[in-house]
């Protein structure tokens, strides 16, 4: 099996000449192709939401980053997609990201030349820019002389099981309990509709203020509404009146993905919300039909991690990989870096109101 650095991409055309039907070609994708593409990521096993045209309009209508989609041809037919945009950091830094505000993307391809010639005109994409880095937020590993991979990640998915009791089975014992009495002792209950997208938005940016990081514009949740349609569906935990917890989550080839929540200061502590959420959502996945349900993405290293595993998820290693051009590290701002506990603390103690509005301009920077 060929590996990507052992292929080139091939010679353009002599002009006037025909295309070739098996010859490979790389080349910027078009806007009139988004159609071509929705097809060929729906058709894809790996295909994500992050890989669709809807996803890149939404991040451009959202933060204003450019597309720098590439597109693989053999003749007519469209053999490979690496969506890709033009993304400016903190520091003034441009980078080429797939995909931003995203935990999976690179290249989606059915053969091993095909994603391997992705990577190569992106990364000469990158070097033509002079970006900071091409950074791939891949699942399965890429091997590249010019790419340093990165193990910080993994991501939690599994198969749903069979019935509601399956899934409550699969959790770890105290887990179930507090489970059970979210809805017998406390009443909580599931509910669902895109009316509650303005309050998911306020309570992410609580919930993430508490964390000491930056929340998310209530417009960049609309826009994923409006360009996913049923591709995204948003749901709330009540007690009674009160509204404790909003998530935003995909339906993606059968899989569920849990991707956005946003909770009260006290709905985990009281009434272990986030985990009543996690349950319903599975039973509202298997009411449907779904096979497959995807916790989301955690730092190896995140507190996080015990928790997801006591829902009853394993960990599964993410193999992100970065091109540095002018770059000389990889990015480092995450809550795992020491260096970032003074800025983490001092975000946790602003009021609500100005951590609002840094946040709206700082969401842009921080893809």
């Amino acid at each position: 099996m060929p590996t990507l650095s052992t292929v080139t991409e091939p010679r353009p055309p002599v002009a006037g000449a025909p295309a070739s039907a098996s010859e490979l070609d790389v080349r910027p994708a078009r806007l009139v192709d988004d159609a071509m593409v929705e097809a060929f990521v729906a058709a894809h096993p790996r295909g994500t939401t992050f890989h669709r045209p809807a996803w890149r309009r939404a991040v451009e209508r959202s933060f204003g980053h450019a597309s720098a989609d590439l597109a693989a041809w053999r003749g007519e037919e469209l053999v490979g997609v690496l969506p890709l945009m033009r993304c400016r950091g903190l520091t003034g830094t441009t980078h080429l990201v797939s995909a931003p505000y995203a935990v999976y993307g690179g290249p989606l391809a059915h053969a091993d030349e095909v994603r391997a010639a992705l990577v190569e005109r992106a990364l000469d994409e990158a070097r033509g820019l002079g970006v900071g880095r091409l950074e791939l937020r891949t699942r399965e590993r890429l091997e590249h002389a010019g790419l340093v991979p990165s193990d910080l990640y993994v991501t939690f998915r599994k198969p749903l099981p069979a019935s509601w009791d399956e899934v409550l089975k699969g959790m770890k014992k105290d887990e179930r309990r507090l489970v059970r009495r979210a809805a017998d002792t406390h009443g909580l209950e599931l509910c669902e509709g895109p009316w509650f997208v303005s309050d998911l938005a306020r309570l992410f940016l609580e919930s993430k203020q508490r964390l000491g990081s930056p929340g998310l514009p209530v417009e960049w949740f609309e826009h994923l509404l409006r360009e996913l349609g049923d591709g995204a569906v948003v749901h709330g935990v009540r007690r009674g009146s009160e509204l404790l917890a909003v998530s935003l989550s995909f339906v993606d080839h059968g899989e569920l993905r849990m991707y956005y929540i946003g909770t009260t200061e006290d709905a985990n502590r009281a009434y272990a919300t986030t985990s009543f959420l996690i349950a319903e959502l599975q039973r509202w996945g298997l009411e449907r039909g779904l096979t497959g349900f995807d916790l989301g993405r955690s730092r190896r290293d995140a507190g996080a991690v015990t928790f997801k595993r006591n829902q009853g998820f394993e960990a599964e290693p993410l193999h992100y990989a970065y091109g540095l051009v002018r770059s000389k590290a990889l990015p480092s701002l995450t809550p795992s870096n020491p260096r970032t506990r003074f800025l983490r603390e001092a975000w946790s103690r602003l009021p609500g109101w100005m951590a609002s509005r840094l946040s709206a301009r700082l969401a842009k920077h921080l893809f």
